[in-house]
């Protein structure tokens, strides 16, 4: 079911609110899309590294990382790592990562420092089979989601059903316009998916109501519902497919899954 393409589609996974689920949608969509057969390499761009921890990669196991990456220590190929997820590998992050952006101020290209090193990663032939690279943001509009942002071909932003969901969606939506026209004019937005879903809380219902309402088919037929088996998976270093595949959480990543795919395929294509 690989999507075949002469190179990765690379989508940055980005809110710059904590706590709506974002890296919980990196780990789960990046394990749904590996599920179904495609080649996915997740990049940790969060200091906090949680997207690492919860793919049960200590961190004592991280001895290169996304930091190392960006300040040119080394090539991105040596920091991936393979997961117990089969097709699904990782660069990781710790909070080294942190430092980055106050060693990068003065930094030739520093904008551009994870483009960099896709390109050659791409360049090298070590991602020659990966079909999908998800790039896990951190929770804030800083030179990592910058960097992101213009690696990236695309973003999906997980929006938490909560009444300011709006008002941070809008912050959002106007940075990735203004990375669009300085930086990375290929970037688009994927879709927007809608996360701690309630379906018994009104409020839920008018925050759904309102974003479908506004960016229309951008918003994802999935939703991600309140689970708590997918609050327990990364506890146990794993994504919640692989710690209850049968809860609607995890079946809900997996339409979230097949939705993604299918928005690549009816995406046209350049001449």
């Amino acid at each position: 079911m690989s999507q075949n393409l002469s190179h990765p589609r690379t989508i940055a996974i980005a809110n710059q609110k904590g706590g709506v689920g974002k890296t919980t949608t990196a780990i789960n969509l990046a394990t749904a899309l590996a599920a179904v057969g495609e080649e996915v390499l997740l990049i940790d761009m969060d200091p906090q590294g949680n997207a690492s921890t919860g793919l049960g990669i200590s961190a004592a196991e991280r001895n290169v990382t996304t930091y190392d990456v960006l300040i040119g220590e080394c090539r991105l190929e040596a920091a991936v790592v393979e997961t117990d997820i089969p097709g699904l590998r990782l660069a990781p992050a710790g909070v080294d990562l942190a430092g980055a952006e106050v060693e990068l101020i003065d930094a030739e290209r520093r904008r551009y420092r994870l483009a960099d090193a896709l390109g050659e990663y791409a360049r090298s032939g070590a991602g020659r089979s990966v079909s999908y690279i998800l790039i896990d943001c951190p929770p804030s509009l800083s030179l990592l989601t910058v960097n992101a942002l213009a690696a990236a071909d695309a973003v999906i932003i997980p929006l938490q059903c909560e009444f300011f969901a709006l008002e941070g969606l809008s912050q959002i939506l106007r940075t990735i316009e203004t990375v669009r026209t300085r930086i990375n004019q290929r970037l688009e937005l994927q879709g927007i998916v809608l996360t701690m879903h309630d379906r018994r809380n009104n409020l839920t219902a008018q925050v759904e109501e309102d974003v479908r309402a506004h960016l229309k088919d951008k918003v994802y037929r999935t939703v991600i519902p309140r689970n708590v088996r997918i609050s327990e998976a990364p506890s146990h270093g794993k994504p919640a497919l692989l710690y209850d595949l049968r809860c609607p959480g995890s079946q809900a990543y997996i339409q979230l899954a097949s939705e993604v795919i299918q928005r690549e395929r009816q995406r046209p294509r350049a001449a």
